[in-house]
């Protein structure tokens, strides 16, 4: 093994910000057949994170301690036995759910998407989980055309001004609702803010679309928020849920959340208005289709290349501090996305 002193965050127990602890490594990890060693540039942070802080992220099998970290862009340090399409130097990027607050580690050479060099790491890392989220769901889960409006849940979160950026490059009419202090960013954006503390959404939209409806609403608020959500989607539109905020922070209860599901996945399926309801899961879908997600996530990385995208990096923090920008997640405090320099 080769020497070097490096770090990585370890979450200790399932909980607070607290339990995330830096943790400095002796060795660096060999990669073994068909692996390569990363050089980690930046991890991306976010809400799925703190659900996987807290122990309540259903995909996540793993108990402490663990490496947290969802998504992360970087560069090949190191190649194992029979890997011949990646070289030291290389870009590469993934989001393996966990693994990614590290400035070195292990990865599938099969697995993990190779990038445009000339990119700019607090942005790239953007682009593999928040806006392949939005992306997504725009494109792969809605048949969306141009001028056609769509309403946004948490608009001034990572995947919210992803959505926002994306959907202003698709040419739709976008509502977003958001606390007053992210109105400035979601105006710049392109959209039309709604302020879900002081407004009802859903007079609102029958308001600004002269009661028609938007073709299609994403909500990540949870099962409570459904069905406000559903009120309003038009005729042949569609209601995509992709969250449960409220569970995380204790406004909404499990029985709660599961009756939303009924509903989303069953009962309103079944009623003749034309209406169309669904989840999305950004990993099930790409175990289904990892073809897609690849060349979704290429798709993006060009448009960042080409200078199409500009997400909305709020701060780029260093690895150690990842605990604090926990906090301000915790506290509904980013107005965009929050990246480790892994690096520093």
């Amino acid at each position: 093994m080769k020497a070097t002193n490096w770090q990585r965050i370890e979450l200790t127990a399932f909980g607070g910000p607290e339990n995330l602890k830096v943790v400095t490594e002796q060795q660096l990890p060999e990669p073994g057949p068909g692996q390569v060693r990363v050089k980690v540039l930046t991890a991306g942070t976010g809400f799925t994170d703190t659900v996987i802080r807290q122990g309540q992220y259903p995909g996540v099998k793993q108990k402490p301690p663990f490496t947290l970290g969802y998504d992360w862009f970087g560069m090949v340090d190191g190649v194992g036995s029979g890997v011949s399409t990646l070289q030291p130097g290389d870009y590469v990027a993934d989001m393996p759910v966990t693994g990614g607050y590290s400035q070195y580690l292990l990865a599938d050479a099969e697995r993990i998407i190779p990038c445009p060099a000339g990119l700019e790491p607090a942005q790239a890392v953007c682009m593999i989980l928040s806006y392949t989220t939005a992306y997504q769901m725009l494109t792969r889960e809605c048949a969306l055309t141009p001028g056609d409006r769509i309403l946004v849940h948490a608009a001034g979160g990572a995947v919210g001004t992803a959505f926002l950026e994306l959907a202003r490059e698709l040419e739709l009419t976008v509502y977003g609702t958001a606390s007053a202090a992210k109105h400035e960013l979601v105006r710049s954006l392109g959209a039309t803010p709604i302020d879900y503390r002081t407004t009802d959404f859903v007079a609102e939209i029958s308001r600004l679309t002269d009661g028609q409806g938007v073709q299609a609403v994403f909500d990540t608020i949870g099962g409570h928020n459904w069905p406000r959500s559903y009120r309003c989607v038009a005729r042949r539109g569609k209601l995509v849920g992709f969250g449960a905020l409220q569970v995380t922070t204790g406004e909404e209860s499990i029985p709660s959340l599961l009756w939303g599901f009924a509903k989303l996945l069953g009962f309103w399926r079944l009623r003749p208005d034309g209406r169309a309801t669904g989840f999305y899961n950004i990993q099930s879908r790409r175990e289904k289709h990892p073809e897609e997600f690849r060349e979704d996530v290429m798709t993006l990385l060009q448009w960042l290349r080409e200078g199409r995208l500009h997400p909305a990096v709020a701060e780029v923090r260093p690895l150690a501090e990842a605990a604090d920008v926990h906090r301000l997640i915790d506290a509904g405090a980013v107005a965009g996305k929050i990246v480790l320099d892994c690096q520093a």
